[in-house]
């Protein structure tokens, strides 16, 4: 058995511990119901923008707060990141759906119903075996009607790929996206969304990550995605300058949420997300910003502009 000294705490010891590092706490009620229906790890993760920058001199000294920061400043930053959640995964499920839809039809009239289970279409055949398994797992999982209509009406163990689409999670339409071996037909599934499809490509995997923490109550507000960042789209210039290229924004969640913005306002112009977006980040503290790799002048650029009119 593993040694560690430390005992769990209660949730009013949790809450000295944070008085004790100056954070004033207004509403000891509300502080403790949130204490226990939320981790002290997950809360306590949005602490950084309400600390002193600490002595260089004595790195060892227990972390402070700012003067006059209160518990509820804290929790207003963890339900601005759960909105921003939903946010987020409300605009990829529309994502989801439409570029599942166009792989499914660009592949079926180019080639046939059954495209998606020819292994010389793709560009490598053990990930495109892996992904027809995967498939067939999702086949196995699901209920709907047509699944057992086209196996028991049709003898199909896979039905076509304008019905098998539509079990496919987003992770697996990512990767049969990304695995095709024609850039033809890749760039055909793109063409609607007016982005190379590399772009497309590299946003999708992207995207797979970035809805997977939102829907695992992840934190996004302040989140570096590293090397799960995407190609930044060179062309039209109407659309490349709303991004921001610098090295802070390109791990941040600015230029995911801008690039959903693009794809909304082309699958669907009068979805009210945009606008959703534009309120929930335009009322924000500005502190939040920083954190998120927004520029100084984001809500300037066209497709901010545009959310912000709505």
């Amino acid at each position: 058995m593993t040694y560690f000294s430390k005992d769990p705490k209660t949730y009013d010891e949790q809450l000295q511990i944070l008085r004790n590092r100056g954070l004033e706490v207004r509403d000891h009620d509300f502080a403790i119901h949130c204490l226990l229906h939320l981790n002290y790890y997950r809360l306590s993760a949005y602490r950084l923008p309400f600390l002193s920058p600490k002595n260089p001199s004595q790195p060892d000294e227990p972390e402070r707060f700012r003067a006059g920061t209160a518990f509820e400043d804290i929790w207003k930053l963890y339900d601005f990141d759960q909105t921003l959640r939903r946010l987020i995964l409300d605009a990829s499920k529309r994502v989801e759906v439409s570029v599942r839809s166009r792989w499914a039809y660009v592949l079926a009239h180019s080639y046939h119903a059954f495209a998606y289970e020819e292994a010389v279409l793709f560009i490598n055949p053990d990930r495109h075996r892996e992904m027809l398994q995967d498939l067939d797992k999702e086949l196995q999982r699901s209920k709907e009607d047509f699944v057992t209509h086209f196996r028991q009406n049709h003898g199909l163990p896979r039905p076509p790929i304008w019905a098998a689409c539509e079990v496919c999670s987003f992770g697996l339409t990512s990767r049969f996206v990304n695995n095709l071996l024609h850039r033809a037909d890749r760039q055909e599934i793109a063409r609607p969304y007016g982005i190379d499809e590399s772009v497309l490509r590299s946003f999708l995997h992207h995207l797979t990550v970035v809805r997977n923490h939102s829907a695992h109550h992840g934190r996004v507000w302040n989140r570096r995605f590293g090397n799960k960042q995407f190609k930044l789209p060179n062309h039209p210039a109407a659309l490349k300058v709303n991004f921001s290229s610098d090295a802070v924004s390109e791990l941040r969640i600015y230029n995911t949420l801008t690039m959903l913005l693009h794809l909304l306002s082309v699958i669907d112009p009068a979805c009210p997300l945009p606008a959703f977006l534009y309120q929930t980040l335009n009322q924000a503290d500005v502190v939040f910003h920083g954190h998120m790799g927004f520029p100084e002048d984001w809500r300037g650029r066209p497709l901010w502009a545009a959310a912000g009119s709505e």
